[in-house]
């Protein structure tokens, strides 16, 4: 077998390559960036924004990939392919109910995202199963901590993050973001930060139809997606102040 080809070590997920690599596992990661779309969340003192691209359906089939707000229960965005993403969905909004009739109250952010990483991570240990192409931004209002955003991935890992991206043009997302954090202390985040941090990484300017914006507020903790006139006001306020 030829080491460079990886052929063979991706067979079983549990096969490690001469180098140490778990070849399906990056494969998820793979099927993620192959939506073609890029996601990017910011957390602010009062508020969490997420914005993604919307993908744009052909006239005959349906695409496999896709990014969207699953469900206001379960308040994330998610870049993902989309057999996976519905088991998780589900499964999550199941996990979100029964946690909230058990002990009174909803669910924690910081708590959904482990149970998500450590879901993930289990489809990473047996040989008859495959890991999960789901790239996961959760965020919502914690009672303690404020505004929280996490981040969870195929291999298992979820960390808190200040910004962050997923999908196609991530790195690009994070390098941009980063910059702009370390040049300017006072920038602010908000929904027309997240929407211009998207046009600057992809270059284009966007329609009010070809994203979608979602937010959760201090003083309104429920996950709200912002109507297309909304997002319109923001794309107009972008446009004035260029």
């Amino acid at each position: 077998m030829s080491r460079g080809s990886g052929g063979g070590y991706d067979r079983h997920i549990t096969i490690f390559s001469p180098e140490g690599r778990l070849f399906q596992v990056e494969y998820a990661f793979k099927a993620v960036k192959a939506s073609g779309i890029t996601s990017i969340g910011i957390r602010g003192k009062d508020s969490v924004c997420v914005v993604t691209q919307k993908k744009v359906r052909q006239a005959f089939g349906s695409d496999q990939c896709h990014a969207s707000f699953p469900h206001r229960q379960v308040p994330g965005i998610v870049s993902y392919w989309h057999d996976c993403l519905m088991q998780v969905v589900q499964q999550a909004r199941n996990k979100a109910a029964e946690f909230r009739f058990r002990y009174g109250y909803e669910m924690p952010v910081d708590v959904l995202a482990r149970w998500i990483a450590d879901k993930s991570q289990v489809y990473t240990q047996h040989a008859y199963m495959r890991p999960l192409g789901v790239v996961a931004m959760i965020l919502g209002i914690d009672d303690e901590n404020g505004p929280r955003l996490y981040k969870c991935d195929p291999a298992g890992h979820f960390f808190g993050q200040k910004a962050t991206s997923a999908g196609l043009k991530e790195h690009e997302a994070i390098n941009f973001l980063e910059k702009k954090m370390k040049n300017d202390d006072a920038f602010s985040y908000d929904e027309t930060t997240a929407i211009s941090a998207s046009q600057s990484v992809l270059q284009e300017d966007f329609k009010a139809n070809e994203i979608e914006v979602g937010v959760v507020r201090i003083d309104s903790p429920a996950f709200i997606v912002l109507s297309t006139k909304e997002i319109d006001r923001h794309l107009t306020a972008i446009s004035e102040r260029d």
